[in-house]
């Protein structure tokens, strides 16, 4: 399947039971909310294909492999209920990854910021390549990564994620491995996708049920993102409507 329009693409593939999930946006592969809209809706059908085991994640290009949130329709929210909306676009994919029942193995090409940390931290498995640098911006532009810091504490913890908040400068894929966010880091984008698709056919074979057993075990302890994930999406909306954060991101557009 195949959704395509001004707000970016979305296109799923399955064979040999893997589903191979892509999204892009030609403005670093960043979210508008349309597209936050439509990846989240995948994932739920998705995770009730029986003719899935496994889904890879993945974007377009060979550039950045996510910007995160779009900057354009962050200046453009004009009140609170469309700032917090906009973030609970974020909340409801990372939401969908946890309660998807399929394993989800994380292509990570490129750069990834912000919001894009998140989705890969939400991956149960990811493969990077060495261009893929990490970044969390948010405090830069007067806000914070408050909806997505549970997925990447989960994976690197609160030490890191700390670390990655107060110094919006990049973290190299080495150190992303390191702390946990990566499982393997490859040299190239041919390397990188020879290893996802070994891996991914491994898992193909098993028996689905005890991946999705499994999956629920790994997310145990997360059953208040249902909440949890909305409040903070509050607290984002709330702050990107400041004077400061409309100047900053004027600036970073810039």
């Amino acid at each position: 399947m195949t959704t395509k329009n001004s707000n970016g693409t979305l296109l799923t593939t399955i064979e040999n039971q893997i589903a191979t999930l892509e999204f892009g946006h030609p403005a670093s592969n960043s979210f508008p909310r349309d597209l936050l809209a439509r990846l989240t809706r995948e994932l739920n059908d998705l995770s009730n294909n029986p003719a899935v085991s496994v889904i890879i994640l993945k974007s377009s290009g060979s550039g950045a492999f996510c910007a995160g949130a779009s900057f354009d329709e962050l200046l453009a929210v004009s009140n609170q209920e469309e700032a917090t909306q906009f973030f609970s676009g974020f909340a409801n994919v990372l939401n969908a990854m946890r309660n998807c029942s399929k394993i989800i193995i994380g292509r990570i090409h490129g750069k990834a910021v912000g919001g894009g940390v998140g989705i890969a931290a939400a991956c149960d498995y990811v493969f990077a390549t060495n261009e893929s640098s990490i970044k969390l911006s948010e405090l830069a532009i007067g806000i914070g990564p408050f909806v997505i810091e549970p997925a990447v504490s989960r994976k690197i913890g609160k030490t890191a994620t700390t670390e990655m908040t107060l110094d919006t400068e990049w973290k190299t894929a080495t150190w992303a491995k390191e702390k946990g966010l990566y499982a393997k880091v490859l040299e190239t984008a041919t390397e990188l996708d020879q290893e996802i698709m070994a891996f991914a056919n491994k898992l193909s074979v098993y028996n689905p049920e005890a991946l999705t057993e499994i999956k629920k075990v790994l997310w145990e302890g997360t059953e208040n993102w249902g909440t949890l994930l909305y409040e903070r999406a509050e607290i984002s909306g709330k702050l990107v409507l400041s004077d400061f954060s409309k100047k900053a991101l004027n600036q970073f557009k810039k």
